[in-house]
């Protein structure tokens, strides 16, 4: 079976919301149901979402979190779909994106799937593509370079949910959890990546979890250090576990070079 469950966080998000959520519905495979996981939001967001006639929207309320990891996860233990597709609410999918990457996914023997995406600037438009990745695959060591995997792409096997528990909610990750969850996943397939761009890219960093932490390599660390932690408790093969050593000696190295520059730059006045 293709089922697909379309798991969205959200948080006050009712000016993209519907928008988001009519993309899921417009799929040329259809998706069986679209999981709208609230986390707190105070604005129009579940009256907008109520308002969409179509049995296969499901509004999942919770709690303010604060972490879009807290209601992913959610929408993981509630859905019912043999695949999880995941979905921002500020993103929105073009009609044949679930039915080209499930395609290749069978065609390549992958159990997790992504794509390309247009980037969309606000107030801009569309301003080229996210992603220069040429391969058929993302692999756990092309992972470890860099994040490969827009989180709006992203497509897994429900199977593989059990071995890589989800997508981590420490606050430390609040802008790297997607990056945190592939990485395990990369360990029990490759992504099966579609080279053409099937989502619409939301670029507002501003009102975006990623102005939390604009240090890449704070951030690499941080991921690989989870990647380690979850590693040594699931008996990960030493194979993966040795290429995160590398790449968390690496994060560190850059790191704390930054730092030690930023340091002389305000001893010196460097920059000024």
């Amino acid at each position: 079976m293709n089922d697909v469950s379309v798991i969205i966080p959200t948080w006050n998000r009712a000016a993209t919301i519907e928008k988001a959520v009519r993309s899921a519905l417009a799929q040329t495979l259809s998706p069986l149901e679209v999981l709208v996981c609230d986390d707190g939001s105070t604005d129009d967001t579940e009256q907008i979402i109520k308002s969409i006639s179509d049995e296969r929207v499901r509004w999942v309320p919770g709690p303010r979190g604060g972490r879009p990891a807290i209601p992913r996860n959610r929408g993981i233990r509630e859905s019912r779909g043999e695949w999880l597709a995941f979905l921002d609410s500020d993103d929105e999918w073009l009609p044949e994106k679930l039915e080209k990457q499930l395609s290749l996914a069978e065609k390549t023997d992958c159990k997790a799937a992504c794509c390309n995406a247009y980037r969309f600037v606000p107030g801009k438009g569309v301003d080229g593509v996210l992603l220069s990745w040429g391969a058929e695959r993302v692999t756990f060591s092309d992972l470890l370079q860099v994040n490969q995997v827009i989180c709006s792409s992203a497509l897994i096997q429900r199977s593989l949910i059990g071995a890589t528990i989800g997508f981590p909610e420490e606050p430390q990750l609040k802008a790297s959890e997607d990056y945190a969850l592939w990485l395990r996943v990369a360990t029990q397939t490759d992504f099966a990546f579609v080279n053409e761009p099937l989502v619409i890219y939301t670029d507002d960093p501003i009102n975006s979890v990623r102005k939390v932490e604009t240090n890449v390599w704070r951030q690499r660390k941080n991921v690989t250090n989870d990647f380690l932690f979850w590693g040594h408790s699931n008996h990960i093969s030493d194979e993966f576990m040795r290429k995160a050593k590398r790449q968390r000696y690496t994060a560190e190295w850059n790191f704390n070079k930054a730092r030690f520059v930023d340091f002389l730059r305000n001893i010196f006045g460097l920059g000024k």
